[in-house]
């Protein structure tokens, strides 16, 4: 999920992981609709929602078993990673068709894209890696980077300098430096990290422990945990509003998003999201809705972010993942 310069400034427009938004051909023209692209697992294919209506209005088959999604900058591409194809599909945003296939490695799963579009990072799960590609340079190899064990995803920092990458099985976050593409430290958390988000200013970095049900948050001048937060049962998914003033985080047993107050680092609300596997989450551009992908309901939930209620849920494809 990417805006241009924005998404990676502002870090709650889109997140890489699940939905993409994007004003539609990022006219500056106010009336530009966001669109919403959420891959889904089991059905090999990635639904682009009209976030104005909250209508379906294309599906695009792409490889097999999408996982991580982002925007490219400008706003003309779609990169989806396709864990059993070894795969990126690339997405022309005209058309919703797929123009490209890049080779990814072995599993890749979570993606990010720098702030200029040139460079590409991809974690692979089952390799332990993760690697940079150069877009501007025929998909060029630029590096390969050893993480954990079994990474999940990749988060750069709001000022893009650092790479960020829980990884499941060793219980961390390896932390990487993008001008030299070496790794900077590796930060014990919780069990099975999953999710990264960053506070507007990028002092904070939220990290979601799945089997230990709690929230690392790490102080990103230090990397060193500031902070953990109980949650629910199998949080994954984060978002932190634009302001930094609530954090938004799904829960895969529990059925509901949990809102925090990032000030005392507390949940204040709980927000129940029916269906089973309430995994990833992403906000509008203008931060009035949170959607969720609703895994075993093969469902996006809605939420109004003003409320914190439930507006309504979408049927898209088998199994969305993101």
């Amino acid at each position: 999920m990417d805006t241009q310069i924005p998404r990676r400034r502002s870090l709650s427009l889109f997140l890489p992981f699940a939905f993409c938004f994007l004003p539609f051909a990022f006219s500056s023209f106010a009336l530009a609709a966001p669109h919403v692209y959420v891959t889904n697992e089991k059905s090999d294919d990635v639904t682009v929602i009209d976030a104005a209506t909250d209508q379906v209005i294309a599906t695009v088959k792409v490889g097999k078993r999408p996982r991580g999604v982002v925007v490219s900058p400008g706003g003309k591409r779609v990169y989806v990673a396709n864990g059993n194809s070894n795969d990126i599909s690339v997405l022309d945003t005209a058309t919703n068709k797929v123009v490209k296939k890049i080779a990814a490695g072995i599993d890749p799963e979570g993606i990010d894209i720098s702030p200029d579009g040139k460079l590409l990072y991809i974690v692979n799960e089952n390799e332990g890696l993760m690697r940079v590609l150069d877009l501007s340079k025929k998909n060029r190899l630029v590096a390969k980077i050893t993480a954990g064990v079994e990474p999940e995803t990749v988060m750069l920092s709001p000022d893009a300098t650092r790479a960020y990458i829980p990884n499941e099985t060793s219980h961390d976050v390896t932390v990487v430096d993008t001008k030299t593409n070496k790794v900077v430290t590796s930060i014990k958390v919780g069990e099975n990290p999953r999710g990264v988000a960053f506070s507007p200013d990028g002092t904070r970095a939220y990290v979601s422990n799945e089997r230990s049900h709690t929230i690392s948050v790490i102080d990103t001048s230090t990397n060193a945990i500031a902070a953990t937060i109980q949650m629910g049962e199998r949080p994954v998914g984060i978002a932190v509003l634009p302001d930094g003033k609530k954090i938004y985080v799904a829960h895969g047993r529990t059925q509901e998003v949990q809102v925090i107050d990032p000030a005392t680092n507390t949940v204040t609300t709980k927000i129940p999201v029916e269906g089973g596997r309430a995994w990833w989450v992403a906000l509008t551009p203008d931060s009035k809705k949170l959607y969720v992908t609703v895994g075993r309901a093969d469902k996006v939930a809605v939420i109004d972010t003003t409320t914190d209620t439930l507006l309504t849920t979408i049927a898209v494809g088998t199994t969305p993942w993101g």
